[in-house]
């Protein structure tokens, strides 16, 4: 199941489909980036958040990426943009529940129509 869901995540990001990509997420979603600390929490944000991604239209979105699945507790990675980027996807209740994006070096996501909180 998780695979399914995880392909239609991104099949509805890259289609711009944004009913279809908030379908994919649990009401309590969380997206985290571990090296700012930072998060976007809630269906409506998040989907804001990537809907204004400006790595959408510069073709540097991950779904050129490597696909990989697999993982105990529906933790799925979803490859790399590079050596440098991992996303793990967490699945609760059929739905993606949290996004941990990761990279090796020192990232400063670009601005967004919605701003990052603190943890």
């Amino acid at each position: 199941m998780s695979k399914q869901l995880i392909e239609r995540y991104w099949r509805c990001c890259d289609a711009r489909d944004w009913d279809g990509f908030a379908s994919t997420l649990h009401p309590d979603v969380e997206y985290r980036v571990s090296q700012t600390r930072g998060r976007v929490c809630g269906v409506e944000c998040c989907v804001a958040f990537d809907a204004t991604d400006p790595g959408l239209d510069a073709g540097n979105h991950p779904a050129a990426c490597r696909r990989q699945y697999g993982g105990q507790r529906d933790r799925v990675p979803r490859g790399t943009t590079g050596p440098d980027r991992h996303l793990f996807f967490t699945v609760q209740d059929g739905l993606i529940w949290r996004t941990d994006d990761g990279w090796s070096e020192d990232y400063a996501p670009p601005a967004r129509a919605v701003a990052m909180e603190r943890y």
